[in-house]
């Protein structure tokens, strides 16, 4: 999954107002003291005696690991994950190690547009591309959200005539894992996420004790501002706080040492006070902890364990004026259920879900459960107050399309049956409340005095199903009428059994339909073989409506292998876009 963010400049280079895994909250800082604890005390005696302190323990660590790595080695086989031939946007760039000034624009960039940089963060694995591994314990693959992440940036400066300077850069994100491999250069962190069940519990403890950790910190999923500073994000480790003008990583935020575990991917900033929302899952106990960063980013002043009994794949935290709101799907994490033989990752069907709304600084016990009908929904538009009922807008379906594919499925084989079109019929028309994986604009009403639930789709049948939904971040917490979100395009997920973007929708939150009893919603459909992987609402200024201001996005051509960014007015989202930029390389998906 990749994401956007727009960051406008304030002052002298500061900025303001600004795309899944997991953790599994093991830590084996000193490997070797764990394998070699039984003869501590002999080799306690032998460092004061023979070789002197630190020395053998030195020696020990080494010869562990260059042993683990001749059997790794020879055990396993790192092999290619497949790609669809038509996924032709799928494979990593390189770094261009320069920025580039773009001068082929088509269009206009609008003068009231803000001067900033649009950042993409998304997959951009090392070595040419995703590996799985073969070995006697079996086969086991990464998902297909993995990858190392790669920052793509394109910056907006205005010289005192008005005229638009616009350069693009990229780089990758050097987290921890990065750089070993990148060393190493070679792949060493064995995929441990989905396959055979003996192969990823081996790879799984084969990585934790070669590097002290199961999983690569891939930081690839988001990007987020907090306190004028740029942070990456993945959620299967802590953010890393970025250069915005070299985009190097400059490492781990942690708060000052007070969060110590993973980091939602989509934080939230509270309306009013600009305290920072975040959660972190983990498979074991605490399987999920909230915390409350000040507005200033230096103290963390609220953590709390939910006191949950599973480990649910939770994407997403949504935040109020006075609540926050968490989405408990039946989409869990579980290290018992692989080690019995089951998958490490599962989706259930009849499964509990639910929602909870907890004060912002409550404990366990304030939280209010709201049972919802079974679903997975990983990313949320808005959650606001109206009257007694916390409303949550989010993009909802009925199975995940987490984990995803095994290495070599073909087209459909990894998607519910009730996933396929029927036959004869066209794609587009396939669109109903069995369609698993198809993720539609829906509503929850909580109720929070009296516990009543009200939920219902916001969009009809016939109307595109739609992921990735974004709004006017002035808006977050608050009663908002319009959304945005990416068009899924169905002929091609037909085709490569993957979702692909093809255009993008405006939602009108308060107008309904009053033939089909959905909202409004408008398309801007791409050019034929066009499709997006993200986008970003980005504020006019001085704007005096919600909607005013631009969505930006980046498309691939994928007749051309070219690719644009996308400056589309969201007062006239009908119209052809006002700027097309010609990017100095491919963005992949």
């Amino acid at each position: 999954m990749a994401c956007y963010y727009y960051v406008p400049f304030q002052g002298h280079c500061s900025f303001r107002n600004p795309t899944l895994s997991f953790s599994l909250n093991f830590n084996f800082i000193n490997t070797t003291h764990h394998l070699a604890s039984s003869f501590k005390p002999f080799l306690r005696e032998l460092e004061q005696h023979v070789f002197g302190v630190g020395v053998l323990k030195a020696a020990v660590k080494n010869t562990s690991v260059k042993l683990l790595d001749a059997f790794v080695d020879s055990a396993f086989q790192f092999v290619d994950y497949p790609l669809d031939p038509s996924q032709t946007n799928a494979a990593p760039v390189d770094e261009i190690k320069e920025a580039a000034v773009i001068t082929n624009i088509h269009g206009d960039i609008p003068s009231e547009f803000p001067q900033g940089v649009y950042i993409r963060n998304g997959p951009n694995p090392l070595f040419g591309g995703l590996k799985s591994t073969k070995s006697v314990f079996g086969e086991s693959s990464p998902i297909w959200v993995e990858g190392e992440g790669m920052l793509h940036a394109l910056y907006f400066s205005k010289d005192i005539n008005g005229n638009w300077t616009v350069v693009y850069n990229n780089r990758h994100v050097e987290t921890d894992t990065f750089k070993l491999e990148k060393l190493r250069n070679k792949p060493s962190f064995l995929p441990a996420i989905q396959g055979d069940p003996l192969a990823v519990f081996t790879s799984f403890l084969l990585n934790l004790v070669r590097f002290g950790k199961p999983l690569k910190n891939i930081s690839n999923t988001n990007v987020f501002e907090h306190s004028g500073k740029l942070y990456s994000i993945a959620e299967n480790n802590l953010p890393q706080e970025i250069d915005i003008l070299t985009l190097e990583a400059l490492g781990d935020w942690d708060v000052n040492g007070a969060w110590n575990r993973s980091f939602t991917a989509h934080p939230k900033r509270v309306p009013g006070t600009g305290e920072l929302v975040t959660m972190g899952i983990a498979a074991t106990k605490p399987f999920v902890e909230v915390g409350v960063i000040s507005a200033d980013g230096k103290e963390l002043v609220h953590k709390l364990d939910l006191k949950f009994d599973r480990c649910p794949l939770c994407h997403e935290i949504g935040v109020t004026k006075r609540y926050i709101v968490f989405m408990d799907c039946p989409l869990t994490v579980d290290v018992n259920r692989l080690i019995h033989g089951g998958k490490l990752i599962k989706y259930e069907s009849e499964g509990n879900a639910r929602i909870g709304i907890m004060p912002r600084y409550g404990d366990a016990g304030s939280i209010h459960w709201f049972k919802v009908k079974p679903n997975c929904t990983f990313h949320i538009f808005n959650c606001f107050e109206d009257g007694d009922e916390v409303v949550v807008w989010g993009c909802r379906a009925l199975a995940s399309a987490i984990p995803g594919p095994d290495p070599g499925s073909k087209e459909f084989a990894w998607f519910p049956t009730k996933f396929k079109p029927a036959p004869g019929k066209p794609f587009e028309d396939a669109i109903s409340e069995d369609q698993l994986l198809f993720h539609r604009p829906y509503e929850w009403r909580l109720n929070v005095r009296t516990g009543a639930v009200k939920e219902r789709n916001l969009i009809g049948a016939n109307n595109f199903p739609m992921e990735f939904p974004m709004i006017n971040g002035a808006f977050t917490g608050l009663k908002n009428k319009y959304g945005y979100t990416q068009v899924c395009h169905c002929d091609s997920i037909a085709a490569t059994g993957m979702g692909r973007f093809g255009g993008l929708a405006k939602l009108f939150f308060e107008e309904q339909n009053t033939e089909e009893g959905s909202i409004n919603v408008e398309y801007h459909m791409f050019e034929r073989n066009t499709y997006c992987t993200g986008a970003a609402f980005v504020r006019k200024e001085g704007g005096a409506e919600e909607d005013d201001g631009w969505i930006i996005t980046f498309v691939h051509h994928e007749d051309t292998n070219i690719c644009q960014a996308y400056i589309i007015d969201t007062k006239n989202f009908l119209n052809e876009p006002v700027a097309k930029i010609t990017l100095p390389c491919r963005v992949p998906d």
